[in-house]
């Protein structure tokens, strides 16, 4: 499995986004190239975003969850320091706490994005967790893709992490989750029963012309154009990277208990997909604070209830895995000290945005747990 974290970039005096995404790029290859680190030299990278205040990490595929957080702390730290170097923090926040607009970085499929999409492009400040693992092929991809469908709104909830937008509370967990229904093509997916039936579907989309290319295919969930993985989307980015590794060992587990699930001929589950956006719609007004959407029932049940059903459903993976004990802790650890979006209100109420800027920059390179 490997991680794609979105990034913000801030002023650290005033919090508000900052647009120096080139020049965090351009400080970031200087280091590399006077001291490469074992991050880069075994694979990951970081990249450019939509936005010129954001940035993109990557990890390399990793198969133990100490391997990952260590990969994901490796990168989040490359990038800290490299934008220290021009004058910004980075925060890992789902939407910007504080007001700013920054323009999107100018290519040419951007700038195509921004004559089409409009508003919609330019209020897309938002920062998500991709989560890719691996398949054999895409009979399995789309395989597991009908199975875990009905599971991606648990993490969701998991991973909320942005309740301010431009220095207002949303009242949401994760109102990342709300800005992203904007766009044409997010969302959760139908059942497709075959390869043939998905690439009917990503075809259908494209004959629209409503999209740009196969890149904006925004589900929930996807198979991966460029690896053979399966990719889940559905995660903000985590403040604490901790929270990170359990979003991708949860995703891991979905993933193999799913394929398990085909290969045994198991059926599908039959959530439609209103029902589904009314599950992932719960998963961010609420986060774990409130009532999920039963992904079997498909009724209300308390956020614990849920996240356990969630565990016993992927008990055997994580056993495999040898991920078990470390899961429930992490699972644990939120229900206690609350998501990244807890944190964050509790931070931003009544505190000065300096203090609040530096408060998440600590916490997202791992100064403060």
């Amino acid at each position: 499995m490997g991680v794609e974290e979105e990034l913000l970039l801030v002023d650290p005096t005033t919090g508000a986004p900052a647009p120096r995404a080139a020049q965090v790029l351009r400080a970031a290859a200087v280091r590399e190239e006077n001291d490469p680190a074992p991050a880069t030299e075994e694979g990951g990278s970081l990249g450019h975003e939509l936005q010129k205040s954001q940035v993109e990490t990557d990890t390399p595929p990793e198969a133990t969850l100490e391997g990952l957080e260590s990969s994901l702390r490796a990168w989040r730290e490359r990038t800290r320091a490299s934008a220290l170097e021009v004058g910004a923090r980075v925060l890992a926040t789902g939407t910007s706490p504080l007001e700013g607009r920054t323009g999107h970085l100018r290519t040419p499929r951007f700038d195509a994005m921004a004559a089409r999409y409009g508003l919609t492009m330019a209020e897309q400040l938002t920062c998500g967790c991709h989560v890719h693992v691996d398949v054999e092929d895409d009979e399995e991809g789309v395989a597991v893709l009908d199975r875990i469908r009905v599971w991606l709104p648990s993490l969701l909830a998991i991973s909320a992490n942005s309740p301010w937008v431009n220095g207002v509370d949303t009242a949401y967990e994760s109102y990342r989750s709300q800005m992203m229904i904007r766009w044409p093509s997010s969302g959760p997916t139908p059942v497709f029963g075959s390869v043939k039936a998905y690439r009917a579907h990503v075809d259908a989309m494209l004959a629209t012309e409503v999209l740009l290319d196969e890149g904006m295919v925004y589900s929930d969930a996807r198979v991966s154009a460029q690896h053979p993985t399966v990719e889940v989307r559905a995660a903000d980015v985590c403040l604490d990277v901790r929270d990170t590794v359990l979003v991708a060992a949860l995703s891991r587990a979905l993933v193999e208990t799913a394929s398990r699930e085909w290969r045994e001929g198991r059926p599908v589950p039959t959530a439609e997909v209103p029902v589904l956006r009314l599950a992932t719609w719960q998963a961010g007004r609420y986060g774990l604070t409130g009532n999920l959407v039963c992904p079997t029932s498909c009724v209300p049940r308390s956020a614990r209830a849920v996240i356990d059903g969630l565990l016993e459903h992927v008990d055997d993976a994580l056993g495999t895995y040898g991920d078990r004990e470390a899961v429930h802790a992490g699972v644990d650890r939120l229900f206690t000290t609350g998501t990244g979006s807890a944190r964050q209100r509790e931070l931003l109420a009544g505190s000065d945005p300096a203090a609040v800027v530096s408060h998440l920059a600590r916490i997202t390179s791992g100064e403060e747990e």
